[in-house]
């Protein structure tokens, strides 16, 4: 039950979801950021939008961990080179328990949802642990880059 009132509110759970997200960004940022018609002129807060907007469908529809892994590493990457804490990178996926929460709060107030509620808590809850795996990868990555960039640079220096 609870998966239909998800994918009939669908649009505003990840309008206002997608918002969030821009909101964890200095405000200058942020409001660039939400202009994201742009592919092109404005490619983080695009693939921000679409890389969100595809989560919410795969976690609400098929809920296949790999696919979603693919579709959060877009977003991590970004947020890997940004200036962002693990906690902050990864907790973009936290903010969408809460706009679910209040966007479904009246249906839930009058239903029996609680046990579904748990798999949605649960669901969600271990996205952001992916997202927070993919973060630390992706940092890793970086850090190599960087330190094989300084030996590179040492070395034609000595040669």
């Amino acid at each position: 039950m609870i998966k239909e009132l998800l994918i009939k509110n669908k649009s505003k759970i990840v309008d206002k979801w997608i918002q969030s997200i821009y909101n964890s960004y200095p405000p200058e940022a942020s409001k660039f950021l939400g202009n994201r018609k742009d592919r092109f002129g404005n490619p983080v807060g695009y693939i921000i939008a679409d890389s969100a907007e595809k989560i919410f469908d795969e976690f609400v529809n098929n809920n296949n961990n790999e696919r979603i892994k693919l579709l959060l590493k877009e977003i991590i990457k970004i947020r890997a080179v940004q200036d962002f804490t693990p906690s902050q990178a990864a907790g973009f996926i936290l903010s969408l328990k809460e706009v679910i929460y209040k966007e479904l709060e009246l249906e839930v107030k009058s239903g029996n949802y609680f046990n579904e509620f748990i798999l949605i808590d649960v669901g969600i809850d271990n996205i952001a642990l992916m997202s927070f795996d993919l973060f630390m990868e992706a940092r890793e990555k970086i850090f190599q880059l960087r330190t094989n960039e300084i030996r590179s640079r040492s070395m034609k220096i000595i040669d």
